[in-house]
């Protein structure tokens, strides 16, 4: 047999390092299915193993398809694919698909100003389009500021009174500024078009569709403020909740037959929406772990990784601090999601190595594509 199949028939095993259970592994089929072919995970493994150990994640789940066949379903620790985890930063490609839906709906547009919806915000924030709340130029602060409560309210519109009253950063569409608030007033926005509360919307029109049974944006958790409804960075997911959700947005808007998004709002959410908005030289997500020099890194609620020659986005992601990192490879036509949830407690390994899961985990979609394709990687990335 060839070494890739030799290597996942190991793997069928279960693997013990240190402490106990690292890795169960569901490869059976997908060997059977690609035979000698099998693309070698061997490299991912190892990263995702060396994690464990150091003991930076409790668990974790990766799961890889590309056209329509699972290529890898590997759990870790404590994790199964059911095991539900505050997701982060990875919640924004949820939240910019939700109101996407609404935009098709006709009840808002992209391009409604802030003050449409809520007038009482009169000044520079008010002008702010939805378009630039999602692409992270409305010139918004990107948190609450120091001294103040964060936000972490029970309500879109609470969240929103605590924002009127803070003095914008920027001109709308004058810089990239990275953060969450500007999420929040895209959200009360849909409210007010939908008459619904957020949750209702996620659930009817993204959720409940694709089948996510395990993904919400509320209740607020008990222990852990701040997580509802925080569009930015409060949900909670499982993989495979995620993984359905990808496979819609490698549709361009269908799941098995349904029309989710349409096309339109898929290429909207895909393009580039920094536009002529200020990104900071080597300050950014994108330069930093790909090292590319692009202006155009964001679209809505998504990271443009990397770029075709044309300027359109083949590598899309949303990745969090806590270590979920889910993304899109357009040119190898597969899709994945990694999901974790780091370890931060004092003492913690990850806080005592400095283990920074943000910048961290992207380096999965790199080892996935040099085993799909060895012979070209993300190494090209512009």
């Amino acid at each position: 047999t060839s070494l890739p199949v030799r290597r996942a028939l190991i793997l069928l095993l279960t693997v013990k390092i240190g402490f106990g259970l690292l890795c169960s592994c569901v490869l059976a089929d997908q060997v059977q299915a690609t035979g000698i072919n099998a693309p070698d995970f061997y490299a991912v493994e190892a990263k995702i193993s060396s994690w464990i150990e150091r003991g930076y994640f409790p668990g974790a789940v990766l799961i890889v398809v590309k056209d329509d066949r699972v290529l890898i379903e590997h759990s870790y620790g404590s994790y199964t694919p059911e095991t539900q985890v505050y997701i982060a930063s990875a919640g924004k490609w949820l939240a910019s698909a939700t109101i996407a839906a609404v935009v098709d709906e006709g009840k808002l547009s992209w391009d409604d100003p802030v003050a449409k919806w809520l007038p009482e915000l009169r000044d520079s924030k008010g002008r702010a389009t939805l378009r630039q709340l999602l692409s992270h130029t409305a010139g918004y602060p990107d948190y609450q500021p120091k001294g103040r409560r964060r936000d972490d309210y029970q309500t879109l519109a609470e969240s929103v009174a605590a924002i009127v009253i803070l003095p914008a950063a920027d001109e709308p569409g004058a810089r990239f500024r990275y953060g969450g608030l500007a999420l929040q007033v895209a959200g009360r926005m849909a409210e007010l078009a939908t008459g619904q509360d957020w949750e209702t919307i996620f659930q009817t029109r993204i959720a409940q569709p694709l089948g996510l049974t395990g993904t919400v944006f509320t209740p607020v958790d008990g222990v852990i403020e701040g997580h509802s409804p925080m569009l930015g960075g409060g949900a909670r997911s499982t993989s495979h909740d995620y993984i359905r959700f990808l496979e819609m947005i490698a549709g361009d808007g269908m799941f098995r037959g349904r029309r989710i998004l349409s096309q339109g709002s898929i290429r909207e959410m895909q393009a580039d929406q920094v536009r002529g908005a200020h990104v900071e030289p080597g300050a950014e997500f994108v330069e930093m772990t790909r090292g590319a020099k692009h202006h155009g890194i964001y679209g809505l609620g998504e990271w443009r990784e990397k770029l075709d020659g044309h300027g359109n986005a083949v590598l899309l992601s949303s990745p969090s601090w806590a270590g979920a990192y889910p993304w899109f490879d357009k040119d190898r036509r597969l899709y994945g999601v990694f999901l974790a949830h780091v370890e931060i407690s004092p003492g913690n390994a990850a806080v005592r190595d400095k283990f920074n899961a943000f910048y961290s985990s992207p380096v999965l979609a790199t080892l996935v594509a040099d085993a799909v394709d060895p012979n070209q990687g993300l190494k090209s990335a512009k």
